[in-house]
Formats: structure tokens, C-alpha cells, sequence
């Protein structure tokens, strides 16, 4: 009998353990597609970038997105100090009606948009003060990974490389650090470029995956989605089935103990 196996955060439950963005498509109609080949439940929105509701004269993504199908997932991308990604989790809940799960990011650097992880610490433990369910992004320091957790965020999600990158997993024993001493779902966020990249990041045992340029700048970024939707599933699949031991040598498939000649 196969047992459930799903993803929970902040005490709801998901099938699918892949998240995606919504920025960086020619149109919301390809994001609408990517999306539904991607098979994903939580769909990350930059509030800054993207009009959910503020500018009501301009095309809204809950039109191809709907909150009636989706769980939302503001994120801060584009804030560089606290009181700017404060503001801007307030500003979400504000439009969507008290909706309190959010995704932090703090970046400290305009060129490869690294975390500020100072900044990080301390905007997290403003908003889960304030009553919100934080994802925080941040870089692959198991000891940072550890505090954001007892701040009280409800996921953690370390980059594997800088955002946009795409070169895959970078220091997978960092990442494997974190999830060995976590309490709480970790996501990889950032640099996955492949479907086998996706695969490594789950086989290591991660919790999800974030993703958004993998799948949006790739040639098809609809049958990207749909790639990446399985690679998420084979690498969970492999992590809970337990990978044979590495081996220097061969050795035959069959016992030959025992046999006449």
C-alpha cells in the first residue's frame, strides 16, 4: 500500500511539491499554461512587479490565476531593506483579504541578488510577530536556515545558486545540512536551470521546489513545466525508495555461490 505522501505548509497540505512563479512569460496566457502543465498548487506572485488588484485599469494575473485554484504566495522580490518587504506583505494581505501567507525576500545585492541575511533575520521576525506565515528565502548557511526556522518561518528555501542562474544545485552538501536539521519543510529556491537539476535537489531530500526562469526562459516553457513536474516526482520517489550504495567496482547481478561451474 503506498502511502500519502504530501507536501504541508502551514498546516495545509499539497500534492504537488513543485511551486512556480509567475513572471517572465511573453503573457499570462503561456503563464495560465505553464502552470497547468506544471501541475502546480502554489503560485508565487511579486507584488511589486505584478498587478493582483492595485492597479485596476491594467490586465490582473487572478484573471488566468484564480485564488479559487491556487494558494497564493506573495513574495518580496525587488526589496532590499525591512521596512520595504514589510510594507509590501502588508500591502498583499491588504489586497487580498487578510491572506497571510507570504514568501520573504530581502536581497542585499543588485548584480547576482543574493540574500541579505541580516536584513532577512530581522524582517522575518517582524512579520511572523504580525501573524504571517513566512517562507523566507535565503542563502544555503545551515546555521542561518536553522535561526529563520526558530523565528518561527513555516518553510525555509536556500538558493542552490543565484536567482536566475541556473546552475543547478552548487554545494548540495550545504543543502543536505539543512534539511538533516530542519523541523520544518525546505524548498530549493533559485538556480535550478534543468529538469535534472530538479531531480538532484529532491533526491537530496528536499521538501519542493521553487521555480520560475527554468521554466520561463526556456525555448518551451510549456513542455519545461511539464519536465520539471516529473523530475520533482521522480527525485521524491527515488529519495523515499533509498539509492543503492555507491560502489568502486562492479559486481554481478547474480550470486555465483553455489554454481557447478
Amino acid at each position: 500500500m503506498i502511502q500519502k505522501d504530501t507536501l504541508v505548509i502551514a498546516g495545509e497540505e499539497y500534492q504537488s511539491r513543485l511551486l512556480t512563479g509567475t513572471g517572465k512569460y511573453k503573457d499570462f496566457e503561456e503563464t495560465r499554461l505553464a502552470t497547468e502543465a506544471a501541475g502546480a498548487e502554489i503560485i508565487t506572485i511579486a507584488i511589486r512587479r505584478t498587478n493582483i488588484g492595485q492597479n485596476p485599469d491594467e490586465p490582473n494575473v487572478l484573471d488566468v490565476l484564480p485564488p479559487e485554484k491556487y494558494t497564493l504566495l506573495p513574495n518580496t522580490a525587488g526589496c532590499y531593506d525591512v521596512e520595504e518587504a514589510v510594507r509590501t506583505c502588508r500591502l498583499a494581505r491588504e489586497l487580498l483579504d487578510g491572506h497571510n501567507l507570504v514568501k520573504l525576500e530581502v536581497l542585499g545585492d543588485e548584480k547576482t541578488l543574493f540574500p541579505d541575511t541580516i536584513q532577512t533575520l530581522k524582517a522575518a521576525e517582524i512579520l511572523v510577530k504580525d501573524n504571517f506565515n513566512v517562507m523566507v528565502y535565503t542563502n544555503d548557511d545551515p546555521l542561518i536556515a536553522k535561526q529563520l526556522e526558530e523565528i518561527g518561518c513555516v518553510a525555509v528555501m536556500p538558493l542552490a545558486a543565484p536567482i536566475g542562474s541556473g546552475l543547478g544545485i552548487r554545494n548540495p552538501y550545504n543543502i543536505l545540512e539543512i534539511i538533516e536539521n530542519a523541523n520544518v519543510p525546505i524548498l530549493v529556491d533559485a538556480g535550478v536551470g534543468t529538469a535534472s537539476d530538479a531531480a538532484v535537489a529532491m533526491e537530496l531530500g528536499c521538501d519542493g521546489i521553487l521555480m520560475n526562469t527554468a521554466i520561463a526562459a526556456a525555448q518551451d516553457p510549456i513542455l519545461m513545466a511539464s519536465a520539471m513536474k516529473n523530475a520533482v516526482i521522480a527525485g521524491r520517489q527515488a529519495f523515499k525508495a533509498g539509492r543503492m550504495p555507491r560502489k568502486r567496482y562492479a559486481s554481478a547481478s547474480s550470486p555465483i555461490d553455489g554454481t557447478f561451474f
